[in-house]
């Protein structure tokens, strides 16, 4: 089944606006009720990503990343009605919207119109049962009138195409009895077995050497384009999506804080959060001048989410905003083509701090 092949319907955007993306998401908001408060882990989220493209997500641990990918695959759904998320918005796979949907709908989609890479395969994968046993209940959940016969072939063919040596014979292995880059192949193979039209890898190369990390995020170039997939990478590492991302999005506080296309993001960062990021990422097309910059601070609690500007307390520039960081919300506003952030400081003044301060670090 190809890809490309299929119909993208134009959605509205709810702005007067229509969308054709593949994946839309509007205004998405993801609460946990807790004894201690309201988890805001998500709060007014939107982005829209095109069949073919690869969207990168990136922040720190707890600035709800996961969450959203959660989200998107419907995998919040299930829990205890006392602990059950409060969840609105829009979430639009090829115009179907999918937080409405009916439970039985999203599970149909799940696995065979969009998947999932997990952080932890050894933990994702049962541990009691072959890869190829799991990767062949993946792919006749989705195509029951396949044999065992054909659905054990299907899965040797794709821990060949990952890149996994032996498959006709590692297929009736145990998931403890491969190394961790490995397991994120067989774990990859598992997701692209029903050639899904959109892609979620949550953390790919978490705990991975440097090395497998490089061929786990080509695998995944080379897949995409084989398979002509939507992509989302979720990482708090901006190098992991330097190259393979054609558009960032930057999260904080449950929110989205700067937007735009990778190389302007690289380039021509607007957000403070973001030149905090660029600043503690290791570089190796350069010689090293200054030892690295870690971001002040801690992410802000997201039950207690600080007023305004959730940044504020971290942001060495808050005092020059005359008090609108403490007080006010920004919002998420075009700087440039394509290109949005969400910050009081004035966009000229944002350019002359990054042109004199903080690109001469980078």
């Amino acid at each position: 089944m190809s890809n490309t092949e299929k119909t993208i319907t134009p959605v509205d955007t709810g702005a007067g606006k229509t969308s054709s993306a593949f994946l839309s998401v509007r205004d998405l908001k993801v609460h946990f009720p807790t004894d201690d408060g309201l988890v805001k882990s998500v709060d007014g989220l939107t982005f829209d990503l095109e069949q073919g493209k690869t969207l990168g997500i990136v922040g720190e641990s707890g600035s709800g990343k996961s969450v959203t990918s959660l989200s998107i695959m419907g995998l919040h759904r299930m829990g205890t009605k006392r602990g059950a998320p409060q969840i609105s918005g829009e979430v639009r796979l090829d115009g179907e919207e999918l937080i409405s949907a009916d439970p039985d709908r999203v599970r149909q989609l799940r696995g065979q119109k969009m998947a999932m890479i997990f952080q932890d395969p050894l933990t994702a994968m049962h541990p009691y049962y072959t890869i190829g046993a799991q990767i062949v209940e993946a792919y006749r959940a989705h195509h029951p009138q396949a044999s065992k016969k054909d659905a054990r072939k299907r899965a040797i063919e794709m821990l060949d195409r990952v890149g996994i040596p032996q498959p006709d014979k590692r297929v009736d292995a145990f998931p403890h009895e491969f190394s961790g880059g490995m397991r994120q192949r067989a774990m990859i193979a598992m997701a692209l077995v029903n050639d899904p039209s959109l892609l979620i890898a949550d953390e790919p190369t978490t705990a991975l050497d440097v090395t497998v990390q490089a061929q786990i995020l080509d695998l995944i170039r080379d897949l995409q384009q084989e398979f002509g997939s939507a992509v989302i990478i979720i990482t708090h590492d901006l190098g992991v999506v330097a190259e393979l991302a054609d558009d960032i999005l930057v999260m904080y506080g449950g929110r989205c804080v700067e937007r735009g296309p990778a190389a302007t993001l690289f380039e021509s960062p607007e957000h403070p959060y973001t030149w905090g990021l660029l600043g503690s990422m290791p570089r190796l097309d350069r010689e090293l001048q200054d030892r690295l910059i870690p971001v002040k601070g801690s992410p802000p609690s997201l039950i207690n989410v600080p007023s305004g500007c959730a940044f504020h307390p971290r942001c060495p520039y808050a005092d020059r905003t005359v008090g609108r960081s403490t007080t006010e919300r920004p919002v998420l506003a075009e700087a440039a083509e394509r290109h949005f952030a969400a910050c009081h400081l004035p966009t000229a003044e944002r350019h002359r701090i990054f042109a004199e301060e903080i690109a001469p670090r980078l």
